[in-house]
Formats: structure tokens, C-alpha cells, sequence
């Protein structure tokens, strides 16, 4: 144990890592359950028939993405306690709006298969759109806010930043539905384009927003690897709208893979070596003690291959687009 508490382990720089790791976890949460709510805001423009089909297009995965949020704020915790009290005490409700968001789209597809009603599936319909529309904005407030260290929940980039991830998590469900759908069911993959479109103004807005309300992040914002990842921004977002006219949905997601975790690593980078803006600690500032942190990393060595195993057997096995008639 002496051993442990002598220095990081091989040598590693381990706070960086676990900084860089966080935002690794942020953005496989967001790819994994973006095409989720995406699916829920969909919902809205469905019919039933097509509502069944998107729901057993999800039905086998959403539950077990949101895992991914239960370890970004696991390892937050674990590597990060002091930027972790400090962001669930400064943005108390909004965690709490997020977490009943959450809760709302968990339960509403369950009890909208429960009875054939029509006035009862329109309530439960009504209900999975707002908590699928609800949450990606608001943790996309939450990020923007944690980025900018605003002392506020609502700010005019968490603003832009919720609506830009909102736009994502649609542009990451045309892809995934692609994938999953019959090729006889409603062509959902025609919102694709404008909801890309619509990120990536959003994506431009949002730095144009911080660049205005934040003097101190305007050297980051105007950095070669920022001005770099929009760039490749433009780049997917071009060979996304070519693959899902080709209907090469595996392209398409791979593409919304590589959106998702540019925005995740723009924030990063704009932040780093900031952790916390508002108390203007950095990653070195705020991470656990050395035995602690050799601990964690010894314990995700092992869990981690576990949790990734997992995901690759639930995603082997309900690979392939739904059977017709399946049912969530």
C-alpha cells in the first residue's frame, strides 16, 4: 500500500488523464443516449405505426446507455470530489430538472404500451417527447455553464449549448434509426440534414456567444486545435449528409461518432487546464491524493473491460435492423 501512496502509478500523468478520460466517458454518454432522445423528439413527428417501430429500434440499448452517465458522474466523484460538490451545489436544480427529465423518458414509453387507449398513448406519447426534447438541452446547459463557470442556470451560451445538443442527439437518431429500421418504414432519415445543419450553426453560435460574454476563454476560443475541430465539424458533417443520401447509415453514425466527441473535445480543451472556472481551480488543484487516485485508476483497469464487454455483446446481439412486426 506504501507503494501506492509513493507517487502515480508508472510514472503516469494521471490527472490529465482522468481529465481527458471524463470527457471521454461525457462523450460516449452522449453518442450512446443522444440517439435516444433523438428518437424521443422524432416521436413527435411519427404515426403510431412508425412509433412502435422506433421504440423497438431503442428498446434493447437505452436503458443500458445510460450508464455512461452514471460513470461520467461516478468518476467525477471519485477523481474530481471538490469540482463535483461544487457543480451539483451551484446548479442544484438544474440536476434536479435533469433527473426528473430523465425519469419522464424512462417511464413513458413503459406505460405507453400498457393500454391501447387512445387518450392515454397521446398523454404517455406527449410525455416521452418532452422529457427526450427536455434533457439533452439541459445537460447541454449544464455543460456550457460548467465550461464558462456561469454563477447562473440560465445563460445565453448554456442556451445556445442546449439547443446545439438537442440538434445533435436528432442528427445521431436519423443515423441509428437508418440502421435499425425496415426499409419499408417512414423515411425519418429526411430530418437528418436540417437537424445538421442546425448543429452546426448552433456549434458556431455558441462559440460566437463565449467568445462575446467571456473575455478570458477568448485566446482558447480562438486556438488552432478549436478553430481545427469546427473545422473537422464541417468535414463529418459533410460526409454524414453523403453517407445518409447513399444510405450508408455505418458511415453516418460514424460520422455523428466523430461530431459528438469533437463538441466533447472542444469544451475540454477550452477549459483545460480549468477545471472549475468559477473557483478558477485546475485539474492538478482538485484531484484526489495520490493513494486514492492510484486506487481508482487499479480498480477501472479491471471494471472497465467489463463495462465495455457488455456493450460489445448487447450491441453484437441486437445488431441488424428490427424484424417487421417486432415490437418494444
Amino acid at each position: 500500500m506504501s507503494s501506492l501512496s509513493a507517487g502515480p502509478l508508472l510514472g503516469l500523468p494521471l490527472p490529465d488523464i482522468w481529465f481527458a478520460a471524463v470527457f471521454l466517458v461525457l462523450g460516449t454518454f452522449l453518442l450512446l443516449d443522444g440517439f435516444d432522445f433523438g428518437v424521443g423528439v422524432l416521436f413527435a413527428l411519427a404515426d403510431d405505426h412508425d412509433r412502435e417501430q422506433y421504440l423497438s429500434a431503442i428498446g434493447p440499448f437505452w436503458d443500458g446507455n445510460e450508464v455512461w452517465l452514471v460513470v461520467f458522474g461516478g468518476l467525477l466523484f471519485a477523481v474530481f470530489p471538490e469540482v463535483y460538490a461544487a457543480l451539483f451545489s451551484r446548479y442544484y436544480l438544474l440536476m434536479f430538472a435533469i433527473l426528473a427529465g430523465l425519469g419522464l423518458r424512462g417511464l413513458a414509453p413503459e406505460l405507453y404500451e400498457q393500454r391501447e387507449d387512445d387518450q392515454w398513448r397521446r398523454f404517455w406519447s406527449a410525455s416521452f417527447v418532452v422529457g427526450s426534447t427536455v434533457t439533452p438541452f439541459l445537460l447541454g446547459v449544464f455543460v456550457v455553464n460548467w465550461l464558462v463557470g456561469a454563477p447562473a442556470i440560465v445563460t445565453l451560451p448554456g442556451v445556445v449549448g442546449g439547443l446545439a445538443v438537442l440538434a445533435l442527439c436528432v442528427v445521431d437518431a436519423v443515423a441509428f434509426l437508418g440502421l435499425k429500421l425496415p426499409a419499408d418504414t417512414d423515411d425519418a432519415t429526411r430530418y437528418g440534414p436540417p437537424a445538421l445543419a442546425a448543429y452546426l450553426a448552433l456549434a458556431v453560435a455558441l462559440v460566437a456567444a463565449m467568445y462575446v460574454t467571456e473575455p478570458g476563454l477568448r485566446t482558447a476560443l480562438t486556438s488552432l486545435p478549436v478553430l481545427g475541430l469546427l473545422a473537422l465539424s464541417v468535414v463529418l458533417g459533410a460526409a454524414y449528409v453523403v453517407s445518409i443520401r447513399r444510405e450508408t447509415y455505418l458511415a453516418a453514425f460514424a460520422a455523428v461518432a466523430g461530431l459528438v466527441f469533437g463538441l466533447v473535445a472542444l469544451v475540454a480543451v477550452v477549459m483545460y487546464p480549468v477545471i472549475d472556472r468559477a473557483s478558477g481551480l485546475t485539474v492538478s488543484e482538485t484531484v484526489v491524493s495520490t493513494l486514492p487516485l492510484n486506487l481508482v485508476t487499479l480498480m477501472m483497469a479491471v471494471f472497465l473491460p467489463l463495462v465495455l464487454g457488455y456493450f460489445v455483446v448487447l450491441y453484437n446481439t441486437f445488431s441488424g435492423p428490427i424484424e417487421a412486426g417486432e415490437t418494444y
